[in-house]
């Protein structure tokens, strides 16, 4: 059967519909890109709930502050990128008053593709993840999209959801169940461990299938929520397989790889330990397969990279 491909973003504008919905309350907040988005979604239930701030990031953190403080429920949303320009009102605004809004940044990762490095957002996991207050989710599709947007809705923190432009195989069935903070582990197996977020999650399925072909036996994590990073299921791959590989579009530095191997060093595990992401670098533009290709992000760079840690 054909694998259904749609873009993590259509996930985010169906969550979108299906809480503005549930709840009068939720408004939608976007720095002029909702139709990239798709925040642009919630003016198809009521178009006085959703607002555009312009192109001005940080005038939209205070917007949605001042909302969220008046009991609103608020999500804001733009390019990953575009965030960065508010850093300071979301580490001031948002995280030092605890206040719930929650952000959404599409188009992240090389995976963006031909809008070149200056676009290619690959610091935002470790950027919000370093926040005191923020949570990290990162959707590895648009399944997982729609429900950790239902989640949130009535998630009482701040948080930061990662989306991304381009197609991805869809992974999971619409009665999929979302689990902040819990990992979910997609493919069982005794040799090593692959641990992924994002759309490599897909890539480490099918590196899966590579390795299957030579008596490898591959468990796949989908670490969906980077913080808190589910600590547990960590450990246990660490003592149940001989080697553990993280992988993510975005840099190896601070990210879900930083995360992962805090928690082995933190534990004093003891086990075979590679990441797989931006080493240091930028990227540069072109078709999202011919970039993955060249910095390593492709299933058979992933399979190669566990063969070398076994």
């Amino acid at each position: 059967m054909e694998t259904k491909m749609e873009a993590i973003r259509e996930g985010y504008g169906r969550g979108v519909i299906n809480i503005a919905k549930k709840d009068p309350n939720v408004v939608f907040l976007d720095a002029d890109l909702a139709m990239s988005t798709k925040s642009i979604k919630a003016k198809e239930v009521d178009p006085e709930r959703h607002f555009y701030s312009g192109i001005s990031e940080q005038a939209m953190i205070g917007e949605a502050v001042g909302l969220a403080l008046t009991g609103k429920k608020v999500f804001a949303s733009t390019f990953a990128i575009f965030l960065s320009r508010a850093f300071e009102p979301i580490r001031q605004s948002i995280c030092y008053g605890n206040v719930p809004v929650k952000l959404v940044g599409s188009h992240s990762g090389v995976h963006v593709g031909e809008d070149g490095p200056s676009a290619q957002m690959t610091e935002d996991i470790s950027i919000m993840r370093a926040l005191p207050n923020m949570n990290v989710i990162v959707a590895s599709d648009s399944v997982e999209a729609e429900k950790a947007t239902e989640f949130l809705l009535d998630f009482d923190k701040p948080c930061y959801l990662r989306t991304g432009r381009n197609k991805v195989p869809v992974l999971h069935s619409d009665n999929y169940k979302f689990e902040f903070g819990k990992a979910n582990v997609l493919k069982n197996g005794n040799d090593a461990t692959i641990i992924a977020c994002g759309v490599m999650v897909s890539i480490a399925l099918e590196a899966a299938e590579l390795l299957k072909k030579e008596n490898i036996s591959l468990r796949v994590i989908n670490m969906h929520t980077i913080k808190p990073l589910d600590k547990k299921t960590v450990v246990n791959a660490s003592k149940e397989t001989k080697a553990i590989l993280t992988a993510e579009d975005h840099q190896i530095n601070g990210g879900l790889g930083s995360a992962v191997a805090e928690v082995l060093a933190e534990k004093n595990l003891n086990v075979n330990f590679a990441r797989i992401g931006m080493n240091n670098s930028f990227a540069e533009s072109g078709k999202p397969d011919e970039l993955f290709e060249k910095y390593g992000f492709t299933a058979k760079h992933l399979a190669e990279k566990v063969k070398t840690l076994l």
